[in-house]
């Protein structure tokens, strides 16, 4: 592998010895590049715009800008560039908010250099290394968080006309004859917006509706 189709990796680590041993461990690597060897995420963003490294390994701890907030704003601007994480712990907030950010992996700062530059490999082709302990905290995170509830269908704009009416302080009958149908068509309105918001009154409906902004 030549250094045009090497993968060009660049680092964010504050400490010195680990920023260098790093850096000499994937310059040193057959089919590895280092583009840049960076203290903070203020001093990679101009050299990002410029190098674009398939991938960056970033510490999670740096002054300044953390690495949390950094991934972030790395992504948004070159969503092409993977981050790998890289940390002394896993905590577990620290680990969930990286992947939410747009992170492709953490790693522990302890993994050996030859998984290490398996993992750079990986990411680059489009998996998400992970250290075994920090997958298990990802896993556990994930059975704790709740399942989202089930997504509301759209009301009609003939229903979110009733439930302004009912919001108003109409009554049924009222309601049909402001909107020229019967109370039993009415009553149908009801039913889908029951089940539609999943509610099971007419408080309840206005209620939800007016919070979510569907009325005012």
């Amino acid at each position: 592998m030549n250094e045009r189709t090497a993968i060009k990796v660049a680092l964010v680590e504050d400490d010195t010895s680990t920023r260098e041993g790093l850096r000499l461990l994937i310059h040193g690597s057959p089919g590895f590049v280092c583009t840049g060897a960076y203290e903070s995420v203020e001093e990679a963003l101009p050299a990002l715009a410029r190098d674009r490294p398939d991938v960056l390994l970033m510490d999670i701890n740096l002054p300044g800008m953390s690495g949390r907030e950094g991934v972030r704003i790395i992504k948004d601007q070159w969503p092409t560039i993977e981050v790998l994480m890289l940390s002394v712990y896993g905590e577990q907030e620290s680990v969930f908010e990286s992947i939410c950010n747009g992170a492709a992996g953490y790693l522990l700062k302890k993994t050996p250099p030859a998984r290490l530059l398996e993992s750079i490999q990986e990411a680059r082709d489009g998996g998400s290394p992970m250290s075994p302990e920090i997958a298990r905290k990802v896993v556990v995170l994930f059975r704790k968080t709740p399942r989202p509830e089930p997504q509301e269908r759209q009301l009609t704009p003939r229903e979110l006309q009733l439930l302004a009416l009912l919001a108003e302080g109409h009554g049924y009958g009222e309601a049909a004859d402001l909107l020229g149908v019967s109370e039993n068509t009415v009553r149908n309105y009801i039913r889908s917006i029951y089940e539609k918001l999943h509610v099971h009154s007419k408080s309840e409906a206005v209620s939800k509706a007016l919070r979510q902004g569907l009325i005012s």
